[in-house]
């Protein structure tokens, strides 16, 4: 039980953060001087990446242990669908989130930033649907 535990932790975690920075940081890049946003970018960059990481690496450590040794009693319908959705934000952040970031190290460009905030809102909704299927193995 405490690995499902922690692994809806995790999820819920991760859950609050995306839609922190959807809701909140995001929005903000369009308030951001033309002349400052590239080192603006750069900075966000590296420091979301010291919350996010830890995130990933620790819901992709939870979801490979329920994948390959799931206790006694917990069933594999949300576990599978917790792993796709953790799969979905992970290939929308590397294929999409990642490149766009790139796109915006340059300098501010508006239909990057717009694509940044719909790629977004989709891992949102993912991270969401991962909390909720972690939040079934824990209710059971």
């Amino acid at each position: 039980m405490t690995l499902v535990v922690v692994h809806l932790a995790l999820t819920a975690a991760y859950a609050g953060f995306q839609w922190t920075v959807r809701g909140l940081v995001y929005p903000q890049f369009a308030m951001v001087p033309r002349a400052a946003f590239p080192g603006y970018e750069r900075a966000h960059q590296r420091r979301v990446s010291r919350v996010v990481g830890p995130l990933f690496a620790g819901q992709g450590g939870t979801t490979l242990w329920l994948l390959l040794a799931r206790p006694d009693g917990v069933p594999l319908l949300p576990v599978l669908a917790g792993a796709g959705c953790l799969a979905v934000v992970l290939g929308v952040t590397g294929l999409l989130a990642v490149p766009l970031h790139r796109r915006l190290d340059a300098g501010f460009d508006e239909h990057a930033f717009r694509a940044l905030l719909r790629v977004d809102t989709v891992r949102a909704l993912a991270a969401t649907a991962g909390t909720v299927a972690a939040g079934w193995l824990v209710l059971g």
